[in-house]
């Protein structure tokens, strides 16, 4: 658990997987509504210029977070 950091400081084009959602109420249910649950793997694509959005590759969609959204997912290396 010792190598998890959040989605937002994740480097580009590294295969990731979702150890936790720290985000509650609304915001919680909308990221899992996505798809970004705890187990499930994804990529980071991209970043923008100001480095908001990230842009995700998970299963065949593409989706961008926000910055403030990206801070509530914890990922580690997907080995």
């Amino acid at each position: 658990m010792d190598s998890c950091i959040t989605l937002r400081r994740a480097q580009v084009n590294k295969k990731l997987r979702i150890c936790s959602i720290d985000a509650q109420g609304e915001l919680g249910r909308r990221i899992r509504d996505m798809g970004l649950i705890p187990g499930a793997e994804l990529t980071v694509v991209g970043k923008a210029p100001l480095k908001d959005p990230v842009a995700l590759r998970l299963r065949d969609f593409t989706l961008t977070l926000r910055n403030s959204e990206a801070d509530h997912i914890v990922v580690e290396p997907a080995e």
